[in-house]
């Protein structure tokens, strides 16, 4: 796999030299046919190859006569400033220049609301598909699209997590009554989602599709079961390829689905560290892999590539960059999400901040708790995206943070609400997961030789505990929790009102302070006012305070 990316770099290189444009039109056909890839971009469209490499990968595919077919598996639209501070506009208007010819929604499409996300995908120059997001029953966009190229007839399956209606905030898919009128055929079981799956490659074969890819936004997750793709591939028959995303992984993996056929399962990471490629040549054969660039200079930057992407993302972030660039606080100390020392097989860093406790996780937690004046502040681990390096930190650093826009509230709950929260958060512990909860004025011991005994309903809410509980030794400042007293607890309100990431235990609590302000204003304001501007060194052990202690053996 090396020796194939620095060949196809140094392809890269050349194609910065040459017209692949003029190339293009002269190149013989060879009747391969390469579906691009990408997903989770979260608007990193200058990151790794950025938007300008993956114009010159497909230039360069179509130079040496090949079909290409470009496609974008979710969560493109947010994530970044110019996703944040235009609510995803500027990100579709890059993916129309970029002239996707397919994409399905991820779950952080709806992060600036429904309404916002269909106005978007009607602005979209290629069409969204899904097969299972539908309002009250009726689907929203198409289950799936024939595309040809090569001769070749291709469809194109949609499937989106139905874990989308906690990993984004519930109530955009709710009425004015709460009760939920979008969904993803969450049935609790995954039987539904199989079946929309399966008729959608059925109907696909029917007209006249020769390859079958299905495109999904599931994940490998083993807590997101029954829905990651292991559990649809296993389920389903008819299909050639998986190309995955939300989970970040870059997994290449060859699965037998239920009649023992082998499917590939691709998936890419995310921010444009790689793009995801799958090959039909000629004579039939299916392969698939990534393009991968792990230089923490871009593409565009380290080879100076210049194309009409390249212009068309300067003067997107042209746009943001003076405001952006305003350095609003200093820390004298690395703030992490990451693990200190270790890195993962490819020499990247191993998040940390959806599984244990980091510095970064405690300011932002912190900053919840001081803005609010509650007894207890705490933020998700999914909701602290970004690390910062000691220096300055500009807005950017800020929104790179807490990229969501969500809202500062304070609830009044008891004790055995709390205690609730925080097995919910470890359940997945040692694995991450997005729900796992950074804590400021207490601190709880994990002890993950129990396993968890938590119980969800058909939407990954909450119900219950129904055994041995693995969070123990809980102190809210200093002292033993007690479960029938109240607390008043400070978060956003996709976690506190909005049943994010399936926390049902808080539903009903009296709130205090309703979306008083935004996330982001909330860490600006304690690092700027509470903190004098600078973070200092109450923060400098990168794995945090102690507030949070996992023990893995059983005493």
């Amino acid at each position: 796999m090396k020796k194939r990316v620095l060949t196809f770099l140094m392809a890269l290189i050349m194609v910065m030299t040459l017209s692949a444009t003029a190339n293009a039109e002269e190149a013989e056909r060879t009747g391969d046919v390469v579906i691009l890839y990408t997903s989770d971009v979260h608007c990193g469209v200058d990151q790794g190859f950025g938007y300008a490499g993956l114009q010159a990968i497909r230039e360069h595919l179509i130079a040496q006569g090949d079909d290409v077919i470009l496609v974008d598996d979710g969560d493109n639209i947010q994530g970044e400033p110019i996703g944040t501070m235009t609510k995803g506009e500027i990100p579709l208007e890059l993916m129309n220049a970029m002239k996707y010819d397919v994409a399905i929604p991820g779950n952080h499409e709806f992060d600036y609301g429904m309404e916002q996300f269909l106005a978007l995908a009607e602005k979209a120059n290629f069409p969204y598909i899904s097969c299972n997001f539908n309002k009250n029953g009726e689907m929203i966009f198409e289950p799936y699209v024939i595309k040809e190229a090569g001769g070749t007839k291709i469809a194109f399956v949609g499937v989106c997590t139905p874990e989308t209606l906690v990993s984004s905030t519930p109530r955009y898919f709710q009425d004015e009554n709460g009760s939920f009128i979008y969904g993803f055929l969450q049935d609790g079981t995954g039987e539904a989602l199989y079946s929309a799956v399966q008729s959608a490659i059925d109907a696909a074969r029917g007209e006249g599709a020769e390859y079958v890819v299905v495109m999904g936004h599931l994940g490998n997750y083993a807590q997101s079961s029954p829905y990651n793709y292991g559990d649809v591939i296993s389920h389903i028959t008819g299909l050639d390829v998986f190309l995955d995303g939300h989970s970040h992984d870059t997994d290449q993996v060859v699965m037998k689905d239920r009649n023992g056929h082998e499917v590939i399962r691709s998936a890419c990471g995310t921010k444009l560290a790689n793009i995801g490629w799958c090959r039909i040549d000629t004579d039939g054969k299916v392969t698939a892999g990534l393009y991968t660039w792990n230089n923490d200079t871009s593409v565009p930057a380290l080879l100076g590539l210049k194309n009409n992407m390249s212009q068309a993302v300067e003067e997107a972030l042209s746009k943001l960059d003076k405001e952006l660039d305003t350095v609003v606080a200093q820390t004298a100390v690395d703030l992490t999400i990451n693990d200190p020392e270790a890195v993962d097989a490819g020499g990247n860093p191993i998040r940390m901040v959806r599984r244990a406790e980091t510095n970064l996780g405690d300011l932002c937690a912190d900053a919840y708790r001081d803005q609010s004046g509650a007894d207890i502040g705490m933020i998700i681990g999914g909701g602290v995206r970004e690390s910062i390096a000691a220096g300055g930190i500009a807005l950017k650093d800020i929104l790179r943070i807490h990229p969501f826009g969500n809202e500062m509230c304070v609830i009044k709950v008891t004790g055995q609400q709390i205690l609730d929260a925080l097995e919910w958060g470890s359940r997945a512990v040692p694995e991450e997961n997005g729900g796992f909860l950074q804590v400021s004025g207490m601190s709880y011991e994990i002890h993950t030789y129990v396993e968890s005994t938590c119980t969800e309903d058909e939407n990954r809410c909450f119900t219950g505990v129904e055994g041995e509980r693995r969070v123990r030794n809980v102190l809210v400042c200093g002292e033993p929790i007690d479960p029938m007293a109240t607390y008043t607890v400070a978060s956003v309100d996709y976690t506190l009102l909005d049943k994010g990431d399936g926390y049902s235990m808080f539903e009903g609590a009296e709130i205090l302070q309703d979306r008083v302000k935004l996330d982001n204003q909330v860490l600006i304001d304690y690092i700027t006012q509470t903190l004098g501007g600078v973070v200092g060194e109450e923060y400098d052990v990168l794995t945090g305070q102690g507030r949070i202690v996992i023990v893995e053996e059983k005493p």
